[in-house]
C-alpha cells in the first residue's frame, strides 16, 4: 500500500521546475539550434549571448562548452540592498516581485517602454498584441533582469549558478563567493522569520490574510506544512469557540423560557 503523499511539491520538484527558467549563456563553443517540448533554442555564435533554459546551460557549462552570467539580482549589492529592505524599510512585508514588462504604446511609440535588454525588447515587439507573461514565466533570472527584485525561483536559480558555476558568480562579484552565500543565508533566514510572523494575521475563524506577494516557490514549498498547521489550528479554535458560544445562547434561551413559565404561574 503505497503511503499518502505530503501537501505541496516537494524541495526536489521545486528546483526541478526552476531548471526551466532562462539564464544568459556566453557560448565558447558553435552549437545549432536545438528543437525542445518549449521550441526551438538559439544558435549559439561565440561570443554572443545567448539565453537557454537553466537546465541545458548547467550541461554547457559542466562540459566547458559555455559560461553562465549570472542574474544582476545575485550581485552582492543587490542582495545588500534587498535585506535593508526587508528589514528596514517593509519589515511587515516582502519585497516586491520584479516589475512586469511594460506594453509598447502603440498610439505614442516614442513612450514605448520596456524593462530589459536589447533581446527581450525584440521579444516585446513580437508579443505586442499577446499577454504579458507574469512569473515563473518572465525572464526574471536574465542577464537583463533588474537588481534590487527577486524572482519567484531565486532560492533555487542561486544555489544552481553557486554550486555548478561558482566561477561566473565570482566573476560577476568581482569578491568571494563567501560574501554571496553569506547575504543569502541572511536573506534567506530574513524571509523566514518574516514567514513564521506573519501567521500572527490568521486571527479568529475566518478572519485575517497573509500577505504572500513577493514569496519565492521554494519559500512556499517549504512553509506550506507550517502554515497549514497554523490554518487547521486556528480553524479548530474557532470551531470550539463557536460551539460554546451556541451552548450558552442555548442555556440562555432555556433559562429564559424557565423564568416565563414561572411568571405565568
Amino acid at each position: 500500500m503505497a503511503l499518502p503523499l505530503p501537501p505541496g511539491l516537494t524541495h526536489a520538484e521545486v528546483s526541478f521546475l526552476a531548471e526551466m527558467e532562462l539564464v544568459t549563456v556566453v557560448p565558447r563553443q558553435r552549437l545549432e539550434s536545438i528543437d525542445l517540448l518549449g521550441g526551438k533554442t538559439p544558435a549559439l555564435r561565440p561570443p554572443h549571448r545567448a539565453d537557454l533554459p537553466l537546465w541545458l546551460a548547467l550541461l554547457l557549462k559542466k562540459q566547458r562548452r559555455a559560461n553562465i552570467v549570472p542574474p544582476r539580482w545575485l550581485h552582492p549589492s543587490s542582495l545588500a540592498e534587498i535585506i535593508h529592505r526587508e528589514t528596514k524599510e517593509t519589515p511587515l512585508a516582502f519585497s516586491e516581485p520584479p516589475p512586469a514588462p511594460a506594453r509598447a504604446d502603440t498610439a505614442n511609440p516614442g513612450y514605448a517602454h520596456r524593462q530589459g535588454g536589447q533581446q527581450h525588447q525584440r521579444q516585446q515587439e513580437q508579443e505586442q498584441d499577446g499577454p504579458i507573461m507574469s512569473a515563473p514565466f518572465r525572464p526574471s533570472c536574465t542577464a537583463d533582469a533588474p537588481a534590487g527584485y527577486l524572482p519567484y525561483h531565486w532560492l533555487e536559480v542561486a544555489e544552481a549558478l553557486l554550486a555548478h558555476a561558482g566561477d561566473d558568480v565570482a566573476s560577476l562579484a568581482a569578491s568571494s563567493l563567501g560574501e554571496v552565500r553569506g547575504l543569502l543565508r541572511d536573506l534567506v533566514e530574513v524571509r523566514a522569520a518574516k514567514m513564521r510572523s506573519s501567521t500572527a494575521q490568521l486571527e479568529g475563524f475566518g478572519g485575517g490574510l497573509m500577505l504572500l506577494r513577493g514569496v519565492g516557490a521554494m519559500e512556499l514549498a517549504e512553509s506550506r506544512g507550517f502554515v497549514l498547521g497554523v490554518v487547521d489550528g486556528v480553524r479548530k479554535i474557532g470551531a470550539s469557540a463557536e460551539a460554546a458560544r451556541r451552548e450558552m445562547e442555548e442555556e440562555r434561551g432555556g433559562e429564559e423560557g424557565e423564568s416565563d413559565e414561572e411568571m405565568g404561574l
